[in-house]
């Protein structure tokens, strides 16, 4: 068998006291499309995975949050890619100064829980760690 390794990354999805939650829709090369997504990352050397979730929130949509919650890892696409994904709930939130990467044009959109739900179940986020992300996360407001 064949695999390949890329690196590992973070996903943060950001929920308000009211409980909305942020995501970034932004163009996709690989699907050809925009995707409304969670904020992610890769994981740069040394760096832990709640260190790389502080950094993507504050650069993509200018949030640091006092509160995080880890929610375990998933592996993208088991048959062929090495690249677990670490899944984080960002609570607590402040406004700061956002800092997005240079290539990163992505249109910011705050919806509530309940919205960013029915999306995954209807297909309009079709990200798969978003998608696990959102319903973990929905999960664990509920209070289960």
């Amino acid at each position: 068998y064949e695999h390949v390794e890329i690196k590992n990354g973070s996903s943060t999805l950001a929920v308000e006291e009211n409980g909305d939650v942020w995501l970034v829709r932004e163009w996709k090369y690989a699907i050809d499309r925009p995707s409304l997504e969670v904020v992610s990352g890769g994981i740069e050397p040394g760096e832990e995975p709640l260190d790389t979730a502080r950094r993507e929130l504050r650069e993509e949509l200018g949030l640091t949050a006092r509160e995080w919650t880890p929610l375990g890892h998933v592996d993208p696409f088991t048959t062929m890619l090495a690249c677990p994904n670490h899944l984080f709930i960002a609570r607590g939130l402040e406004q700061v100064e956002r800092n997005p990467e240079e290539a990163e044009v992505m249109e910011i959109v705050r919806v509530p829980m309940e919205e960013a739900v029915r999306l995954v179940i209807t297909g309009g986020i079709t990200h798969g760690t978003s998608c696990v992300l959102i319903l973990k996360a929905a999960w664990v407001e509920a209070g289960r």
